[in-house]
This record gives C-alpha cells, structure tokens and sequence, in this order.
C-alpha cells in the first residue's frame, strides 16, 4: 500500500508543478514558495538557512538510501 501512496503522491505532485510551470503566475511553483518562506532574495540569513537545511537533508538522505539506516 504505501508504495501506491507514495507513486500517487509523486504524481500529483508532477501535476501541480507542470501547471504551475505551464501557467507562469507569480508564486505558484515549489521553487517560488521555498524562495518566499526563506526570504531567499532578500535575506541572507535566509538565503544562509535554506542552504544550510537542504544540505543537511540531503547529506542524511543521501547516507539513509545508501546504508540503509536511520
């Protein structure tokens, strides 16, 4: 079951985003939204919080996929 779950919801997602892409409205993108939240372009302790998060996600991602732990 979960993996139908998670299939459905890459899927969705897929869809959102290419209608977001294809419209191009301001501020309807997962990029957009994450750039709004950390205040990417006007804050550089934003900017500084998001690339330090998304490091860190990815390093343990990275280390959880590959060695199967965590």
């Amino acid at each position: 079951m979960w993996p139908a779950i998670w299939i459905a919801w890459s899927c969705l997602f897929a869809v959102f985003e290419t209608l977001a892409l294809i419209n191009q409205r301001d501020g309807d993108t997962l990029s957009e939204n994450f750039r709004a939240l950390f205040r990417t372009r006007t804050s550089k302790v934003g900017r500084a919080i998001f690339a330090v998060s998304w490091s860190g996600f990815s390093a343990w991602f990275l280390i959880h996929i590959l060695t199967e732990t965590m």
